[in-house]
């Protein structure tokens, strides 16, 4: 079967498997999959678990992911994300993504925080400001 490459990057590194057979992933549209020779493709990958085999073994490489963008032409495959996650075993790739869903969540909420404590301590010192400066033309 012939092969292709997949590349996979995010901000702190870039994997790439030149022995791709088939890659498996899901869009808004639902799941799709790729061969070598796929016609140019490009597509924004979903939440979840994607998947690809390689002509090195018989298994099943997983791919995690929070989201992504996949591009395929000249028979390589870019998938760029924030980050991402490979494992053969899809339980402990999937709970590895789930806790780092959580843990982005949770800084989320966390600098959402920082920025209403920012913005009501500005319009504080701005009212107070108001408050003290001598009126014009008084």
């Amino acid at each position: 079967m012939r092969a292709f490459s997949l590349i996979l990057r995010d901000p702190t590194h870039v994997v790439r498997r030149d022995d791709v057979i088939s890659f498996v992933g899901a869009d808004s549209s639902g799941s799709f999959g790729i061969l070598a020779g796929h016609e140019r493709f490009l597509t924004s990958l979903r939440l979840g678990l994607a998947r690809f085999r390689t002509s090195a073994d018989d298994g099943v490489t997983y791919l995690a992911l929070a989201s992504g963008l996949l591009s395929f032409r000249d028979n390589t495959a870019t998938v760029c994300t924030q980050h991402f996650f490979l494992d053969r075993d899809r339980d402990r790739i999937s709970e590895a993504l789930e806790g780092k869903i959580k843990r982005e969540e949770a800084d989320l909420r966390e600098m959402h925080a920082l920025a209403h404590n920012l913005e009501r301590e500005m319009l504080r010192r701005l009212w107070e400001l108001g408050r003290t400066r001598p009126r014009e033309g008084l």
